[in-house]
């Protein structure tokens, strides 16, 4: 009696399995049907920026329903190896081919420039860019040292902010979305390069009206070429009213003697020039 109840309950076992089994084929089948098979597609690991450097870091390959593939995806990480980010992508998202692209003259600094503006660069040193802490998307203003005498009066050399708030496209050769500018003919070394490591750097880019271009390159030509940068905070956007700094702004109290000094010296040296 035993052996025929258990020889029962595997058979009711065994029909309870296959009724499990054919349910879920009829299932998956259904869900083929419906969805399609499913197929490997490259996803962001994280939130990509645009004209972020992709790499394996920032994607993984995942399975999903063939009726849900983006049109473009890709399906091998190998496939976007050394590409560029053209748009945002939020975590989780399909890469497709519209939004990415590789390193070359579309992906270089002019697509960074604001329509209607220019980028112009300067030379720098430590002491004009506030120690070179100056990084791209910063916000500066822009002093220059002017000496219309040419050395003969010191009494006419002047200090003025000639630029505010002017955006910093890039130091050196670090850009504001870390995009390469040398080294797209070699895809092995943009894999490997670290693009935000740039802190040595002896020219800064600038975004500029074309006016302020010509403004700052008349006084790079015709000045003494002595420019200097001060940092503001990106949110500060208030221009300010400055007047020139001349030497008796810094003298003070003592202006007035330095006054009279040097309208002495400069009555006797035209005395003795006629």
């Amino acid at each position: 009696m035993n052996t025929r109840a258990l020889t029962l309950a595997l058979v009711i076992a065994g029909f309870a399995m296959m009724m499990v089994y054919t349910y879920i084929d009829d299932q998956k089948a259904a869900m083929i049907k419906q969805y399609g098979v499913q197929s490997s597609v490259i996803v962001a690991k994280v939130d990509i920026q645009e004209l972020d450097l992709i790499d394996d870091s920032k994607i993984e390959v995942k399975t999903v329903p063939e009726n849900f593939l983006s049109p473009g995806h890709f399906k091998s990480i190998k496939e976007l190896e050394n590409t560029i980010a053209t748009v945002p992508i939020i975590k989780g998202e399909q890469i497709t081919k519209p939004r990415v692209t590789y390193p070359g003259i579309k992906t270089g600094l002019s697509r960074q420039v604001s329509v209607g503006k220019r980028a112009v660069a300067i030379n720098i040193t430590e002491r004009d860019a506030v120690g070179r802490l100056i990084k791209p998307g910063d916000r500066v203003d822009v002093l220059a040292a002017i000496d219309i005498s040419q050395g003969a009066r010191k009494d006419l050399q002047k200090t003025r902010t000639i630029l505010q708030d002017v955006l910093v496209l890039s130091t050196g050769m670090s850009m504001t979305n870390s995009i390469p500018i040398y080294g797209v003919e070699t895809p092995k070394v943009i894999r490997t390069m670290n693009l935000n490591t740039y802190s040595t750097y002896n020219t800064i880019t600038l975004e500029l009206d074309p006016y302020d271009v010509q403004k700052l390159s008349f006084i790079q030509a015709y000045g003494n070429g002595t420019l200097s940068l001060s940092l503001r905070n990106n949110a500060d956007k208030e221009p300010v009213r400055l007047k020139a700094t001349q030497i008796y702004d810094v003298l003070g109290e003592d202006a007035v003697e330095a006054k009279t000094f040097f309208s002495d010296k400069y009555t006797k040296e035209s005395k003795n020039a006629q």
